[in-house]
C-alpha cells in the first residue's frame, strides 16, 4: 500500500494522463478501439501543447484550456453522485450543482498543475475486450518512464449520449472516486453539513486560482 505522498502524486499524474499530457507510445488509432482512441486522440493533439513553453507559464490560460478538454472527456454528471455517495441523495438540487461546479474546478486546478510539472512519459495500451453492445469498459494503460517500474493506470468509461467518456481512473488499485468520496466524507462529518464543505471548497478555489494569478 503506497502511503499518503506517494498517492498524491499518483492522483496528480492520473489527472495528467486523462487529458495526454505524456507523451503517447507511437500506435495507430486503427488499431485500438473507440474507447482507447478517445485517450490516444486527445493525448496526440494536447502532446504538441507541451511543447509551448510560453503557454505553459500562463496559468490561467493553462486553466482555460484544461477546463474545455476535462469538460469534453469526462461525464461529471456520472462523478459527482459518485464522489459524494449516500450524501448526494439527501442534497439539494443547488448544492449539488455547486458540489459538481467546485469539484470540477479542483480538478482543472490539478490538472492545470500536472499540464505544467510533469513530462517525460509514455503510454502504453493493454488489451482491450469488449462487445459492440458494450456502454461500459475499463481502458487499461500503463505509464512508462526511464528506470522505473510500469504504472497501471485503468480508465474506467461510460457510453453517454453515443460518446465515450471518462468517469473514473484507477491507479495501481487507487480509485480517484473511492479517494475523494473517503475525503469528503469525512470533511461532511467533521464539518458537520456539506454545503460547509461546499463552502471550503469554493474558498480553496479561489484562493488557490488567485495565488496562481498573482
Amino acid at each position: 500500500m503506497r502511503n499518503r505522498t506517494e498517492r498524491s502524486v499518483l492522483v496528480g499524474l492520473f489527472f495528467a494522463v486523462l487529458i495526454g499530457l505524456m507523451p503517447a507510445t507511437q500506435v495507430m488509432a486503427e488499431n485500438l478501439q473507440a474507447p482507447q482512441q478517445v485517450i490516444q486522440s486527445v493525448s496526440s493533439q494536447l502532446q504538441q501543447k507541451l511543447k509551448d513553453k510560453i503557454f505553459s507559464k500562463d496559468f490561467a490560460q493553462v486553466t482555460r484550456f484544461v477546463n474545455d478538454v476535462i469538460y469534453a472527456h469526462t461525464d461529471f454528471d456520472k462523478i459527482a453522485p459518485l464522489v459524494l455517495g449516500k450524501h448526494w441523495k439527501t442534497a439539494s438540487p443547488t448544492e449539488q450543482d455547486r458540489f459538481k461546479h467546485e469539484f470540477q474546478t479542483l480538478l482543472v486546478r490539478t490538472y492545470s498543475r500536472a499540464f505544467i510539472e510533469y513530462n517525460d512519459w509514455s503510454m502504453r495500451f493493454l488489451p482491450l475486450e469488449m462487445t459492440n453492445e458494450a456502454t461500459k469498459v475499463t481502458v487499461k494503460t500503463q505509464i512508462l518512464q526511464p528506470g522505473l517500474q510500469p504504472v497501471d493506470v485503468n480508465y474506467r468509461m461510460v457510453l453517454s449520449n453515443g460518446e465515450w467518456k471518462v468517469y473514473d481512473i484507477m491507479i495501481d488499485g487507487v480509485s480517484l472516486v473511492t479517494n475523494y468520496r473517503s475525503t469528503f466524507n469525512e470533511e461532511i462529518q467533521s464539518k458537520g453539513s456539506l454545503n460547509a464543505v461546499i463552502d471550503g471548497l469554493v474558498k480553496r478555489n479561489a484562493e488557490a486560482l488567485a495565488a496562481k494569478d498573482s
